[in-house]
């Protein structure tokens, strides 16, 4: 549905809603006007639970969450059944037992009694207070009824829930205890009654929880130190027989050592293996060719020797030759070689081989002292490596079962601890817990102020809301059309016309118009018709149009009908009209002079007709064939064009829109156009094509809302 066809429906209900608003707030009015005035009584109690000036520890961290629990504890505690029904007794045995200042009169049920048959529904109610009973139906069960009783004197269960209230102050130490009756006295009886009870049965339940947890955890603490103290004990035997102190240390000591003893072993193996070089180098030295050490070599001073021999006989040669000088050349070449070796042999020499040696043997006998010692170190770290890995070894076995023990022995340790930690937790909340104090007692107080304004209010905000309900209802469910501008907001388009509904069965022209009576059925109707036509001859005199196509959205919206009633009406104006429409099985009129019928189809084949009459009546197929098969486009034109100059107005009775076939072919040759639509009918999703269609069509000039019988 479009918003604003719903807000148009809507406007039509708005002097009802209002109506019904004003009624509902007269009527709260009436009802609030003699409500009695309301007195409250509030008593605070305060739990320690965040005054610090009671708290023990004082730099204590405040767990804001499990104290908001506590709280809400407390306050589902005060309103409890049990709790309610103490505050009953209270109250029944008050006002039985001092009827002069009683909160409430007795009611009918009660005033007719004794005061013996009063003192003994007093003592009943005692009873079950003393026994802190609960008050239920089965109390009726018996000769008194006392669940009953306290239902008629307004202390029941319900009643009493109404006007209580438990909160907690926000950010405070602080509970509220309120309570509102028709009586101050009442009130403040109470709220001292309840927060007096509350404290007393909250502290014997606390201390007798207290207690019975105390026993359990003390039992429990005792439990968990027998079975620590049997798993130590196993620890120790263990331990005592097997040699073993503290497997942990001294296996990691043995281990220690022993990664000591390798550490030196493997730093002997490297003396070793570095003086056993050592030694060899040194070696290799005194035995080899190193000139450093051993001086020239024995092959220069062979030669030297030779080439003095040589010499030696070169020099008797020379004195037994007689001085020959060739000799003497011989003797000098001979001295020169001499002279060279003697002097690359000097050179080389230099060094004092015999200090050279001296060192090499002081260091080989060095070398080889401390080689020996690193051999007898090894030995000596072997065995002692053997004798610690033997012992090692030995504390394997010993491991899984000592862990065993240990573990054991951890674990009941621990639940030993956690246990007396809940236990001393216990005792030192049943000592430092909860202590509930009045911190202000309840006191009759004004009365509250009047809510009248609000009741009023409410009721006039409550009965608008329920009629907006119920117009919006209404405006859904019914979808139907049944004014001017609801048809216009749904259509998007003007509407230029209403025309009443024609009661009865009357559908001649003749006798409509001719209806002069002042209480006739008809003036309204032609009076509809009058402006319709001023209208669309308006229309069609400016746009110099002749054909006037009338359809609607449905069929049985009455176009026939109004097609004839608007010839009938152009007619009497001295217009020349021709009316292309269905078969009717009444005739428009028998006057003579008046009308002439033809046949529509018989006009186009022969294009002949007769004019004598001011309206002509030319009837449409009965089988509603389609008009473009009969003749084509063309000749349609022609012929149409034939009836614009011979009559003054062409009013055709165009099929429905719903039959979208044959009312297009015939809104072709149409100038202007009008659509009906029938009051109160109802326009679904697959009409709003159809309305698109009519209202894009060049020569539409509107709706006309027909059948109405409720003008607005």
């Amino acid at each position: 549905m479009d918003l604003k066809l719903f807000l148009l429906r809507v406007s039509r209900l708005k002097w009802l809603i209002i109506l019904l608003t004003v009624l509902a707030i007269l009527i709260s009015f009436l009802l609030v006007k003699n409500l009695p005035k309301k007195y409250e009584s509030v008593a605070q109690i305060s739990t320690g639970l965040l005054d610090p000036s009671k708290k023990v520890i004082s730099n204590e961290t405040v767990d804001f969450f499990a104290v908001n629990q506590q709280f809400a504890n407390l306050v589902e505690k005060f309103t409890m059944k049990r709790m309610v029904n103490l505050l009953t007794y209270k109250l029944i045995i008050h006002d039985l037992g001092d009827q002069k200042n009683a909160f409430k009169h007795l009611p009918e049920s009660l005033s007719s009694k004794s005061s013996t048959e009063l003192k003994k529904i007093s003592s009943l109610f005692e009873r079950k207070l003393v026994a802190n009973a609960l008050l239920t139906l089965d109390d009726d069960k018996g000769a008194v009824k006392l669940f009953s009783i306290a239902e008629d004197m307004g202390y029941g269960e319900e009643k009493m829930r109404d006007g209580l209230e438990v909160s907690h102050a926000a950010n405070s130490d602080l509970l509220l205890v309120s309570f509102t009756s028709e009586n101050p006295a009442l009130s403040a009886f109470t709220v001292n009654t309840l927060s007096t009870e509350f404290i007393s049965s909250y502290s014997n339940d606390v201390s007798l929880n207290q207690n019975s947890s105390a026993k359990i955890l003390d039992s429990m603490l005792l439990s968990k130190k027998n079975t620590m103290d049997a798993k130590n004990k196993l620890l120790s035997d263990f331990k005592r027989t097997k040699g073993v102190l503290n497997l942990d240390e001294q296996s990691a000591t043995v281990y220690n050592q022993i990664s000591q003893y390798e550490a030196q072993r493997a730093e002997a193996m490297r003396v070793i293996q570095s003086n056993a070089g050592g030694v060899a180098t040194i070696e290799s030295k005194l035995q080899g060719s190193d000139r450093y050490v051993n001086g020239s070599s024995k092959a220069n001073n062979r030669e030297i020797v030779e080439l003095k021999r040589q010499l030696q006989v070169a020099n008797n040669l020379y004195i037994d030759g007689g001085f020959k000088p060739a000799m003497q050349k011989k003797i000098d070449s001979l001295n020169r070689l001499v002279n060279i070796k003697s002097a690359a042999n000097v050179d080389e020499n230099v060094i004092d081989t015999r200090v050279s040696k001296q060192d090499l043997v002081q260091q080989k006998v060095g070398l080889e002292v401390s080689l020996q010692q690193a051999r007898s170190s090894i030995r000596t770290l072997d065995g002692q490596l053997r004798i610690l890995r033997e012992r090692y070894k030995s504390m394997v076995p010993f491991d899984a079962d000592i862990q065993n023990y240990q573990r054991d022995a951890e674990l009941a340790t621990k639940d030993y601890m956690l246990a007396l930690d809940r236990f001393n937790t216990a005792k030192t909340d049943q000592k430092l817990g909860l202590n509930l104090e009045i911190e202000q007692v309840g006191l009759p107080g004004n009365p509250k102020p009047t809510k009248k304004a609000l009741y009023i209010a409410g009721a006039g905000t409550g009965t608008f809301a329920l009629c907006l309900g119920f117009v919006f209802l209404l405006v859904v469910v019914d979808s139907s059309i049944r004014n001017q501008h609801s048809l216009e907001a749904v259509t998007e388009s003007v509407v230029i016309g209403n025309v009443n509904e024609i009661a009865g069965t009357e559908r001649i022209a003749r006798n409509i118009w001719s209806d002069k009576s002042a209480g006739g059925k008809y003036p309204v109707f032609m009076e509809q018709i009058r402006s319709l036509r001023f209208e669309i001859a308006s229309q069609m005199e400016k746009s110099e149009s002749k054909i006037l196509g009338i359809t609607s959205l449905a069929s049985g919206a009455g176009k026939t009908f109004l097609s004839h009633s608007l010839a009938y009406a152009f007619a009497l104006t001295g217009k020349k009209v021709l009316l292309i429409a269905d078969e009717q099985l009444q005739t428009l009129s028998t006057e003579k002079g008046l009308i002439t019928n033809l046949s529509f189809q018989n006009f186009l084949i022969k294009k002949e007709f007769h004019t004598e009459d001011l309206i002509t009546v030319m009837n449409k197929s009965v089988e509603r064939n389609s008009l473009l098969e009969i003749q084509n486009v063309s000749n349609l034109r022609d012929g149409f064009e034939v009836l614009k100059k011979e009559f003054d107005y062409v009013i055709i009775d165009v099929n429905s829109l719903r039959e979208v076939n044959i009312s297009k072919e015939w809104l072709l040759f149409t100038e202007q156009n009008i659509a009906l639509f029938e009051y109160g009918a109802k326009v679904n999703e697959a009409d709003r094509p159809l309305m698109r269609y009519i209202r894009e069509q060049p020569g539409f000039m509107g709706w006309v809302f027909n059948k109405v019988n409720d003008v607005k």
